[in-house]
């Protein structure tokens, strides 16, 4: 316990303090500090408190250092901090904006930090400002939001009337019905984003739910659904962000039959971008070639198979023998038979390379499998395979070519892999 004495010397000299806005406020924390004591002179400090506010001249002061006390006659848990509050707002009539609005929004963050927050709510709706009003209603909201007081939060949200502020609060009342499994309302929510930056933000939110949370396959497709409905706003990241997470856990048909609903333009990048996050995966890799339509596979197949070419490994055969199967493209196939040949599977290559039958395209072919045997050191049927193209021009094009890596080969010197290049440079040759 404290002494008597030591209460009056504390009190006695607070009254010394000439000024009388820091007078009152001392006289308000020595109150709450008595209160944690337990010491009844607490009542006498604020008291003190409160007569001092009325020695203040300037009237903005006045405001301020009533707020104060308020919040520290709340921080003891003494009732009278409302009437106090409420005299503080009184006052603030008086006042043009901005001081007006600022005042009021020091007594909302005052009950805020108290916790308080109905009472915080009803003076931020006096906010003249719209925009300040915005700001201040959405730091409440996520107030109640982390309370779970989720239907307070919605009637904040009705009341917020600027942009990005209706936004944000509108992203943090959905993530809170993501949590609660009100798959319903957060669908209204998103439904209610005009932006199209906001609503690629809360179908982020949605995905991380989604993945975290393994929600049935059902739910995700009603959001996708809502999504495609609002596509005109809908840049499609975070959704093809979606797929491809999903895709890559295996789930190749789900993310198939969910593509089907998009733009093609929307599906081809979306299945691009899977490919290239489940390249390491061949058996992935090549589901996702047997599921593909007509229209996604060409520009698939081809990005598929310029990165594998980067690198060539042997695992990838099937992969690639699939893309071969299901074309009929001879631009692709000229790449299947080149990586076939790249990784010494010279008899598939073949199969592939007999199925081109465009001159130019074939000597590309049957001369990509002449020039690997040729580094294995099998000249014998280097030449028989570039002897596979019968087009006079053509064949006898490639015949040359393969003659000048043979001595290449025999100095000793590393056979350029520049046939294709050197191709499209004799093709043009021929046009002029």
């Amino acid at each position: 316990m404290i002494s008597k004495d030591i209460v009056k010397e504390v009190l006695e000299l607070a009254s010394m303090i000439k000024d009388p806005h820091f007078r009152a406020i001392s006289y308000a924390r020595i109150g709450y500090e008595l209160f944690l004591l337990r010491n009844e002179e607490y009542k006498k400090a604020f008291t003190k408190a409160i007569e001092t506010t009325r020695q203040i001249e300037n009237p903005v002061i006045m405001v301020k250092t009533l707020i104060e006390i308020a919040r520290y006659l709340g921080k003891a848990k003494i009732p009278a901090s409302a009437k106090v509050f409420r005299q503080a707002f009184e006052m603030t009539n008086a006042f043009p904006n901005p001081i007006h609005d600022e005042l009021i929004e020091d007594i909302v963050n005052a009950l805020s930090e108290l916790e308080m927050y109905n009472d915080a709510l009803f003076y931020a709706f006096e906010i003249k400002d719209e925009i300040r009003k915005s700001e201040v209603l959405l730091r409440l909201l996520v107030s109640y939001v982390n309370k779970g007081e989720i239907r307070k939060a919605h009637l904040v949200l009705e009341n917020i009337s600027e942009e990005p502020w209706y936004s944000i609060a509108a992203i943090e009342v959905l993530k809170a019905h993501l949590k609660r499994e009100e798959f319903g309302s957060a669908i209204k929510i998103l439904q209610s984003l005009k932006s199209k930056y906001w609503i690629n933000e809360a179908m982020k939110e949605i995905a991380i739910y989604l993945k975290n949370y393994k929600a049935p396959k059902a739910t995700f497709e009603k959001f996708v659904d809502v999504a495609l409905s609002m596509s005109d706003e809908l840049s499609f990241d975070a959704l093809r962000n979606l797929l491809v997470g999903f895709g890559s856990s295996g789930e190749i048909e789900f993310v198939l039959r969910i593509l089907r609903k998009m733009p093609l333009n929307e599906r081809i990048k979306t299945l691009i971008e899977l490919s290239a996050r489940i390249i390491e995966n061949d058996q992935l890799l090549r589901e996702l070639i047997l599921h593909l339509d007509k229209e996604e596979f060409i520009p698939v197949a081809k990005f598929l198979l310029t990165k594998l070419l980067e690198k060539p490994d042997k695992r990838y055969t099937r992969v690639v023998e699939t893309i071969g199967v299901r074309t009929s493209n001879e631009a692709i196939l000229v790449k299947v038979v080149t990586f076939l040949a790249k990784v010494g599977e010279y008899n598939k290559a073949l199969h592939f390379a007999h199925r081109v039958t465009d001159s130019h395209l074939r000597s590309l072919a049957f001369g990509s499998i002449a020039v690997n045997l040729l580094k294995e050191g099998d000249i014998d049927r280097a030449i028989d395979t570039a002897l596979e193209v019968k087009d006079p021009k053509w064949g006898s094009w490639l015949l040359g070519e393969l003659l000048v890596k043979i001595l290449e080969l025999a100095g000793s010197k590393e056979i350029k892999d520049d046939l294709e290049k050197r191709a499209n440079e004799q093709k043009t040759l021929w046009k002029r």
